[in-house]
């Protein structure tokens, strides 16, 4: 016996569902890296470096320094910037954004150049806001954006309307590799 605003089954009154809420579509915003990635690109880098003809006798090493710290070594400055340029085409080769890659001055030590090199993860605060300040002037009316650590979170009440905030984000340059995850 069920009376209004119930349903049964198997004799079990349920109530029935009315005015469920289901949350707005929405995508995170994040720059991350795939680690491995990276680190096959370095090691196919290094072994590129190591027999490479113009690179005999420079004495260039490509390895890790730290967890997201890179490091390149020659005796030569030239071989050293060379050594960056093969870094680059193997991340390139993987898929990985050169935004994500930061690399800083050749720096004579001794007889050696050193270049060290970062890989960049997560939105910074002031690239977040910058971001959000974007997607609020530039996106579409109902488009809201909240910075969550080290990303953003969007959402809104229309799929198309994310779609077109993706597509401008993408067509925008703020100095980092963006990608776009969990949407729903």
């Amino acid at each position: 016996m069920s009376g209004p605003g119930e349903c049964t089954i198997a004799a079990v009154p349920l109530p029935a569902v009315r005015g469920v809420h289901v949350a707005d579509p929405s995508f995170d915003v994040v720059s991350k890296v795939d680690r491995q990635e990276v680190d096959n690109a370095l090691n196919q880098a290094a072994k590129e470096v190591a027999t490479r003809y113009d690179f005999r006798g420079t004495d260039t090493k490509i390895s890790w320094a730290g967890e997201e710290a890179i490091s390149i070594e020659s005796t030569t400055e030239e071989r050293a910037a060379a050594a960056v340029d093969v870094l680059q085409t193997k991340l390139i080769k993987r898929g990985i954004s050169l935004k994500a890659l930061e690399v800083g001055e050749p720096a004579q030590s001794g007889k050696i150049y050193k270049i060290d090199g970062k890989i960049l993860q997560g939105i910074e605060q002031d690239k977040a806001k910058k971001i959000a300040k974007f997607i609020r002037d530039e996106g579409p009316k109902g488009v809201q954006a909240q910075i969550q650590g080290d990303q953003l979170r969007v959402s809104g009440k229309k799929k198309d309307h994310l779609q077109d905030v993706i597509s401008r984000l993408k067509n925008e340059d703020f100095g980092i590799a963006l990608q776009f995850v969990n949407y729903r």
